[in-house]
């Protein structure tokens, strides 16, 4: 009877418990770049986060405007105020 038990419990199945994988978010271009970003004021008043380069674009009109790149809200260009 106890041989009988014996090999009853080594036939059935192991079940290893491992602590699940944590979720992998999905990077976009903001959350990869996060390293050297500052904060600038822009036109509309309002505080951004950018990690690009700030760029001077020539206006409609044909003055130069400053602007920062790639910024937080995912917004590619943001006039700034001077």
């Amino acid at each position: 009877m106890k041989v009988l038990t014996l090999a009853l419990l080594l036939s059935l199945p192991v079940v290893h418990l491992t602590p699940p994988q944590p979720l992998r978010q999905p990077t976009t271009q903001a959350t990869r770049r996060s390293k050297g970003g500052r904060w600038y004021f822009a036109a509309s008043g309002h505080a951004v986060y950018c990690y690009g380069p700030v760029m001077t674009l020539p206006r409609a009109n044909g003055d130069l405007q400053r602007v920062a790149t790639f910024c937080r809200d995912g917004s590619a260009v943001v006039p700034l105020k001077d």
